[in-house]
C-alpha cells in the first residue's frame, strides 16, 4: 500500500502543472467594447454598428451615456438584436445624475432590459476637495443599496482626475475606502497611466474590486496621447492582465479608443486583434 501511495503521489505530481495550466486556460475572460469607441457610427446607425462589432468577434458591449435617452421600445429592440447576435451588454456607462433619486429607477429598468449587470458611473462632477469625493462615495453606496434588489450593481469609472492627488490623497483612494465592497472600481488603464499611476499596483491594492477594465493605451508623447492603438503605448499589458486575473476579480475586458489613424470600425477591429495576440502570448 505504501508503494502504491508513493506511485500515485508521483503520478499526481507529474500531472499537477498540466492541470493548473488547463485550469488557467479554461478561465476565459470575455472581450467587449466600450461603444464610445464607435460613437459616430453608433449615432448614425445603432443596429448596423452593433452588427459590425459582433461580426468582428466582440463578445459584448458597454453602452455609454446616450442609451439613457432611448425609449423602452428602442431598448427592447436593441436587446433582441444582442440576443440574435449572441453577444451581451456587460454594463452601461452613466452620468452621476442617472443614479440619483429622480433617475435611478429609469436607469435600473433600462439596464434590466439590456441584460446589463453593472450601472457604472463615469462622471462624478464632484465638488472640490476630499469632502466632494466623500459625497460621491455616499451616492454610490446609496445606488448600490437601491439596485441590489434587482440584481444590479453599481460601480465607478476613473478618469485622470480620480488619480490626481487632492490634499495628498487620490480621489480613487477615497472612493475605494468609503464605498461598499460591491461597488466596482472600473479601471480605465489609459487615464490611470496619464495621471502617473501604476494600473497593476492599483489592481493589487484593491483585490476583488476591479471587475472590469477599459483597455485604453496611452503614450507620454503629447502628439499621440490616447490616439495610440492598443499595444502601441506605455501600458504593461502582461502585468495588468496578470494582476486583473489573479487578484482583481476581472469578469470582462472592454476595448476603448478615443481615436486613431484609422476609422472607428477599423480601429475597433485592429485593437481586438492586438488584444487577442497580447492576451494569449
Amino acid at each position: 500500500m505504501t508503494h502504491l501511495s508513493r506511485r500515485s503521489f508521483l503520478a499526481m505530481s507529474t500531472l499537477a502543472p498540466f492541470a493548473l495550466r488547463a485550469g488557467a486556460a479554461a478561465k476565459k475572460i470575455p472581450a467587449g467594447i466600450e461603444m464610445y469607441s464607435v460613437r459616430e457610427e453608433l449615432q448614425k446607425d445603432p443596429e448596423a454598428t452593433v452588427r459590425a462589432i459582433a461580426k468582428m468577434g466582440y463578445e459584448g458591449v458597454e453602452f455609454y451615456a446616450p442609451y439613457f435617452e432611448w425609449s423602452e421600445g428602442q431598448t427592447k429592440k436593441m436587446r433582441r438584436l444582442l440576443d440574435d447576435l449572441g453577444i451581451r451588454c456587460f454594463s452601461t456607462h452613466n452620468d452621476s445624475s442617472y443614479v440619483k433619486a429622480e433617475n435611478i429607477n429609469r436607469a435600473r429598468d433600462l439596464n434590466l432590459i439590456l441584460g446589463s449587470h453593472y450601472v457604472v458611473v463615469a462622471s462624478a462632477q464632484a465638488k472640490p476637495g476630499p469632502d466632494g469625493w466623500l459625497a460621491v462615495a455616499e451616492l454610490l453606496n446609496s445606488a448600490a443599496d437601491q439596485l441590489e434588489a434587482s440584481g444590479l450593481k453599481t460601480g465607478y469609472h476613473n478618469h485622470e482626475t480620480e488619480f490626481t492627488a487632492v490634499d495628498g490623497q487620490r480621489p480613487m483612494e477615497i472612493l475605494a475606502k468609503h464605498t461598499k465592497p460591491s461597488v466596482v472600481l472600473q479601471l480605465d488603464v489609459g487615464t490611470c497611466l496619464a495621471a502617473g499611476s501604476d494600473p497593476a499596483a492599483w489592481i493589487q491594492a484593491n483585490p476583488g474590486r476591479i471587475r472590469s477594465l477599459h483597455l485604453k493605451d496611452w503614450s507620454p508623447d503629447p502628439a499621440k496621447g490616447f490616439k495610440v492603438l492598443f499595444g502601441e503605448g506605455a501600458a504593461d499589458w502582461k502585468g495588468i492582465f496578470a494582476a486583473a486575473e489573479s487578484s482583481g476579480g476581472v469578469e470582462y475586458y472592454l476595448l476603448e479608443q478615443e481615436g486613431s489613424r484609422y476609422s472607428e470600425l477599423e480601429t475597433a477591429q485592429v485593437c481586438l486583434k492586438a488584444f487577442r495576440a497580447k492576451h494569449t502570448s
